[in-house]
């Protein structure tokens, strides 16, 4: 045994660091984190693909735990690149001294809890092992990159990438033929870089998207200054909103509004804000009305159409087939431009679908296409995959695959039945992707730390989510999702981008605010649903 600690983090990202950081220096524990990559960062460490950057803005995707480092660090942009969050997350782990309780390089392979010393043994790829009292996952919801089974991708002759699995010394497109597969978040972002540099790119689009202007713009001192002082107020009213950002949402029915009233307002979003405020700063229905939405999805197919000059492509491009905001909004930067470059082309893959991979390119059913490059940006098996392809074993040696066999069952996405001790941060079954990532990170972090705090004034051994709880949350989370616009689309909020992935509605789609307010109201009420005992025996 390597070592025996009081807690093992899995994950040096947003949620790892700030874990590591409330165990270890608020709370005095002696904590251990493991990160398959060889630096900080999570999400931010592994996607560098051209074009990466939030689509939240800034100065509320970070952390808020700290005024001295609220006020301290200044943002470039509205914005941020990849490498500008990065930094930022290597300015905290430097500044709060994480570094040292952080193992790189070292990915976790297996998990099994050991009933007799209520202990966690935890297995290294490596082979070393060590030992813990509290398990916590900090591995992200998007960090198991899902490359797509496609016929013959072995024998082709050229080099290709998955968006999240970037090299770190980049990627040259100077003269070539690319591929980008795939039209989520990632391809959105993508797609004008490499179209810059390319000879010619063709981008294979299964599904059409709705996507926003980010609008990004550099900060100015006065920007800075203004958001400065304005801190409490803008982490207040992330607090209290919906998707935990610090908009005011318009408090009426798109419907209320007359279409010239209407087109005023989105022609505001779009123009001039851009971005989520476009849904989540928008009329307060979008997500629960079809009427409503078609208002919103109509205003975006018009401004697709008055973008994109030649009519055939701007149709390919309208989506129609699920409502806005059904699907992860993409924010983006001259995406839809793009495709008035003579060296883009746009492929069906509807009309025509890839029928394998060939040694010198993507052969559909119509046509071949010659590539030197191919970018899959096609995603990741969301929210469970980085859970599950760990080997993680609770009670009775029970696998977590086997107990999500029929989907992921979680109280709060906090804990699982049957895994004592063993916590997932932004978990399925929590707001997590639906809302502000670091403000539900944070969250939960502190909702962590206050159960251990409490197990330890109370003397108690392990803790565990009670089965009932979490199959009536299970229902709740569905019931929540079934009074949205979110079922309507095959999204990967659902698992629908994984073959035999089972279709399971995996994040609560009921808001940051009452999530927040439940996970409270269950500790004023003794930590309902949740079981606890005084030795790990009991």
């Amino acid at each position: 045994m390597e070592g025996d600690y009081d807690a093992v983090v899995i994950g040096a990202g947003f949620a790892g660091l700030y874990m590591v950081h409330y165990l270890r220096d608020r709370m005095g524990l002696d904590v251990q984190a493991f990160e398959a990559g060889r630096g900080v960062g999570g999400t931010w460490y592994w996607n560098r693909y051209p074009g990466a950057r939030c689509d939240s803005e800034s100065y509320y995707y970070c952390y808020s735990f700290s005024p001295e480092l609220e006020q301290d660090w200044e943002w470039s942009s509205k914005y941020p690149e990849q490498p500008e969050i990065l930094s930022y997350l290597e300015h905290v782990a430097e500044r709060f001294d994480l570094y040292r309780s952080i193992r790189f390089d070292t990915r976790v392979t297996s998990a099994r809890y050991d009933e007799t010393a209520n202990r966690w043994l935890v297995t290294t790829e490596a082979g070393e092992q060590v030992a813990a009292r509290f398990l916590i996952s900090a591995v992200g919801c998007l960090s198991a990159a899902n490359v797509p089974d496609i016929a013959g991708l072995d024998s082709f002759g050229g080099d290709w990438y998955h968006t999240g699995a970037w090299p770190h010394d980049g990627v040259d497109f100077t003269g070539k033929r690319v591929g980008i597969i795939g039209t989520g978040s990632t391809g959105i972002q993508a797609t004008p870089v490499v179209a810059a540099q390319a000879e010619h790119l063709w981008v294979f689009q299964r599904t059409p998207n709705y996507s926003i202007p980010a609008r990004n713009f550099e900060m100015s001192p006065e920007d800075t200054r203004q958001i400065k002082a304005r801190y409490p107020e803008i982490r207040e009213l992330a607090r209290n909103s919906y998707g935990g950002f610090p908009y005011r949402p318009v408090d009426r029915s798109a419907l209320a509004d007359s279409p010239e009233e209407r087109e005023t307002h989105f022609e505001q979003l779009w123009n001039e804000e851009g971005g989520f405020k476009f849904i989540y700063g928008s009329y307060s229905d979008l997500l629960r009305s079809e009427e409503a939405n078609y208002t919103a999805a109509e205003f975006i197919r018009r401004k697709i159409r008055e973008i994109v000059r030649n009519p055939k492509v701007a149709e390919m491009l309208c989506p129609t087939d699920h409502p806005y905001g059904s699907k992860r909004p993409p924010v983006d930067t001259n995406y839809y431009d793009t495709f008035n470059r003579e060296n883009v082309t746009l492929v069906d893959l509807r009309a025509s679908p890839i029928e394998e991979i060939t040694p010198s390119g993507v052969r559909t059913r119509d046509a071949l296409y010659p590539l030197d490059i191919i970018v899959f940006a096609t995603g990741f098996d969301a929210m469970t995959g980085a859970l599950l392809r760990m080997d993680i074993r609770g009670r009775n040696g029970v696998a977590l695959a086997d107990t999500w066999a029929g989907g992921p069952v979680t109280y709060l996405g906090l804990q699982v039945p049957g895994f004592p001790n063993f916590f997932t941060v932004t978990g399925p079954g929590s707001p997590s992707v639906l809302a502000n990532m670091p403000l539900c990170i944070e969250q939960h972090v502190e909702w962590i730390g206050g159960c251990i705090s409490h197990m330890a004034e109370e003397g108690l051994a392990t803790v565990e989510a009670d089965e009932t709880h979490a199959e009536a949350w299970v229902d709740h989370v569905r019931d929540a999702a079934e009074a949205t616009l979110f079922i309507k689309a095959n999204s990967w909020y659902v698992g629908a981008n994984i073959p035999g992935k089972r279709r399971v509605f995996m994040p609560y789609p009921g808001g940051f605010k009452p999530y927040a307010d439940k996970c409270e109201e269950v500790v004023a009420n003794g930590y309902e649903g949740f079981v606890f005992s005084t030795a790990a025996a009991d």
